[in-house]
């Protein structure tokens, strides 16, 4: 008899968020990548204080302090949905995850991972309910947050408003594992410094190296923190990016360009994140071939759709793609 009537309570729940009226605020999603390492059209960096998570797993439950107030979260999460940026993180710390948004389904490392993982969408609210999470996960520009409380304890973050190990250490606490991901943390730190030591002895401590995107039929070059291993680059391995490329990224993180503009902004090394569907036609142009970094071959091509975040997972495969292409290893 149970089994008769679970699929009407769905739906009646289903019907019962509709009830509630759509006063999300969000700001939406670009047709680009370039906004963010998060999708967030809105994210600016600001120095903030750690959120803390507390209480004592025994009970099934601990509450994490988020920026929006104390939440209620399982101590042992088993059905996790992310709705944007944080799949890696998630997946770094051996939680299962059950719901992840596109962007992060698109990235071919994880396929294998997330060959049996639903692609989800904050509008779409029956799909989640019938994932039934036990904890939800995504920016705070996420759409219907007020119903998605309604299923299942939704966590949100400001991108941005930590740094990027911050925030891995933030997703930790969230899933209880603050002690995992904080020697994710100083592990990295660590290997990030070695490498940008002996990358900088074999390329001179001057030299440049600028991070430049083609996505479809547009072309983007990024800041400090705009993932695309930018934080690895130029946070933690203090490598020097181009002066115009820095003065162009310092109001939103990243700045379009044109094909022929592109030397004016080509350091003495190039990071060429290309997408899928990109038009690459201007790398066969000689504006484009008589680069110094293009003709001396100092031009590392890497996957838009594998590198385009800054959580764990990533920031593990740019580090490693870094310590090869630069060192040779």
């Amino acid at each position: 008899m149970r089994k008769v009537w679970m699929l009407p309570l769905a739906i009646l729940l289903v019907l019962a968020l509709g009830a509630c009226g759509n006063n999300s605020n969000n700001a939406g999603n670009t047709s680009s990548p370039a906004t963010s390492a998060a999708n967030s059209p809105s994210a600016s960096p600001s120095a903030s204080p750690s959120d803390t998570a507390s209480g004592e797993a025994a009970t099934g439950t601990i509450t994490y302090q988020s920026q929006t107030g104390p939440v209620e979260v399982p101590a042992n999460p088993q059905r996790v949905v992310v709705l944007s940026s944080y799949v890696g993180d998630v997946i770094s710390l051996g939680v299962n995850l059950v719901g992840v948004d596109s962007w992060s389904k698109m990235n071919t490392r994880w396929a294998d991972k997330l060959k049996d993982v639903a692609t989800v969408s904050d509008e779409n609210l029956e799909q989640i309910i019938e994932l039934k999470p036990d904890l939800i996960i995504g920016l705070d520009n996420v759409k219907n947050l007020d119903k998605l409380k309604q299923i299942a304890p939704t966590v949100v973050f400001t991108y941005g408003k930590v740094d990027y190990l911050t925030q891995h250490i933030e997703i930790g606490k969230v899933l209880n594992k603050e002690k995992e991901a904080t020697a994710w943390v100083d592990d990295f730190k660590a290997r990030a410094a070695k490498a940008g030591e002996e990358i900088k002895a074999k390329i001179g401590a001057d030299a440049t190296v600028s991070v430049i995107e083609s996505y479809q039929k547009q072309l983007y070059v990024y800041g400090d923190n705009w993932g695309r291993g930018t934080e690895i680059l130029y946070q933690a391995m203090g490598l020097k990016m181009p002066q115009k490329q820095k003065e162009a990224t310092e109001k939103d993180g990243y700045f379009e360009i044109s094909s022929e503009v592109i030397p004016e902004y080509a350091g003495d090394y190039i990071i060429m994140s290309t997408s899928s569907d990109a038009d690459t036609a201007f790398e066969q142009t000689d504006t484009y071939k008589n680069i110094p970094a293009v003709k001396a071959g100092h031009v590392f091509k890497v996957k838009m759709e594998d590198f385009y975040f800054n959580d764990a997972d990533t920031l593990d495969y740019q580090l490693q793609f870094f310590i090869d292409s630069f060192l040779g290893q």
